[in-house]
């Protein structure tokens, strides 16, 4: 990622797309360019070795004109209030294009969870939560898992939250462990929305998923997901990488595999050996970089922000691009995707499914029911292949790239929203 690039500035650049593409409202227009609460706070945490360490924590909620606000909690070394904003925003134009009746947030915490204990990382987690607790709760903003945190945190941050407020409420926070009222399928379901995405974009092309190669960036959760599920569905995968690197070959990866060694050795680039390939043959070692320039049909971003830029943009041959990931391609890169005719599906619509599913979750604690994996993701398939049918429609009609189609549906949801309201 290049850290030169500020999330948040982008985010506003994407607004402004919309806004000259299909205006709305100036003042509501503006209103929309601000987040609506930003949240810091200093969390204390005993550390094993008995001092007392101080963790910054945030918590933005940016829009919550279409109900409560929604998003997840990132534990990372190089968290920033602008990270988080753009986070918020992001989330906000999201919950909208899918159609979700919920308003943007986000949350981090500055701390590296690969140096900390499981008791450092559960006073923390616990810690955020009592912090937060007058902030939060089902009908107001509800957090979730996101980057290095997951359901067992979301546990101790709903145990930690239930004590503070004198009561069981588990709708205030999903991505929770199914026994503590978690949904069927949360766990996986950014990357399985992926692959519906993937699905229907390959349609727009014209591809068969046999014909169709496929080369994942980032091999966490979302990736490694997206990867297996699309090898089930026929396509062949034949690049994937994590933050160590990555290996190819023309031949196709056997995604399963590649995961099971990523947990034995450590890193996918190090699993290219003759037991992962589909069909035999030679593979090669190469860069993040290199992955995201080689001639595939799909090219799937799941890894962190602005990784296609303005220096290398010109070097994709994807013909479509599916981001899985949140903000992987700034504006200026867009511009230049948008003139080379590669179809860009948007963060905000290709990863919808992780808020999707929460959404179920979230509907589901709060009338007491449980649905099965495959109810979940029948409707889960049913939500994004109208989200996307409806963003296609509109960048065909419009002539503009599939992001500022999204925005200015999304947007305009919000503002209609802000106007019943009267903010």
């Amino acid at each position: 990622m290049d850290a030169s690039i500020n999330p948040f500035e982008n985010a506003l650049k994407q607004l402004e797309n919309a806004q000259k593409t299909e205006p709305i409202d100036e003042d509501i227009y503006q209103l929309l360019r601000h987040p609506q609460r930003i949240i810091e706070l200093s969390i204390p945490v005993k550390m094993d070795s008995g001092e007392l360490k101080f963790f910054t924590g945030y918590r933005v909620q940016y829009n919550d004109a279409p109900g409560p606000t929604k998003g997840g909690i990132r534990y990372h070394p190089h968290v920033t209030l602008d990270e988080v904003m753009a986070l918020a925003a992001w989330m906000t134009w999201k919950c909208s294009v899918a159609g979700l009746p919920y308003g943007g947030a986000k949350g981090g915490v500055i701390c590296n969870p690969k140096e900390m204990s499981e008791g450092e990382i559960e006073r923390l987690s616990r810690g955020y939560a009592r912090a937060l607790a007058n902030c939060i709760g089902p009908e107001v903003d509800i957090p979730a898992p996101d980057v290095y945190t997951n359901p067992q945190i979301m546990a101790w941050m709903s145990d930690e939250y239930n004590k503070a407020v004198g009561k069981e409420l588990p709708a205030t926070f999903t991505g929770k462990p199914i026994e503590n009222g978690g949904s069927e399928g949360r766990g996986i379901s950014t990357g399985v929305g992926g692959t519906f995405i993937v699905r229907e974009v390959a349609k727009k092309l014209g591809l068969k998923a046999e014909e169709t190669s496929v080369a994942v960036q980032g091999y966490g959760n979302a990736g490694s997901i997206v990867a297996q599920k699309l090898d089930e569905m026929g396509y062949k995968i034949v690049a994937v990488s994590d933050s160590k690197g990555g290996i190819y070959s023309e031949h196709g990866f056997d995604p399963h595999k590649i995961l099971s060694c990523k947990s034995e050795v450590g890193t996918v680039g190090e699993c290219g050996h003759i037991g992962v390939l589909a069909e035999g043959g030679d593979f090669q070692k190469i860069t993040n970089e290199e992955l995201l320039e080689l001639d595939v049909d799909i090219l799937i971003p799941a890894a962190l922000e602005n990784q296609i830029t303005v220096e290398n943009a010109d070097k994709i041959k994807a013909k479509a691009v599916v981001e899985l990931a949140n903000g992987p391609t700034t504006p200026a890169a867009d511009e230049i995707l948008f003139e080379k005719g590669i179809i860009v599906v948007p963060d905000i619509l290709a990863n919808a499914g992780g808020v999707s599913v929460s959404y179920y979750e979230w509907y589901q604690n709060m009338n007491d029911a449980h649905w099965t994996e495959e109810e979940v993701f029948e409707k889960l398939d049913t939500l994004l292949t109208k989200a996307f049918a409806d963003v296609s429609e509109k960048s065909d009609n419009n002539k503009t790239d599939m992001r500022t189609a999204a925005f200015i549906l999304a947007v305009h949801k919000v503002a209609e929203k802000v106007k019943e309201r009267g903010y």
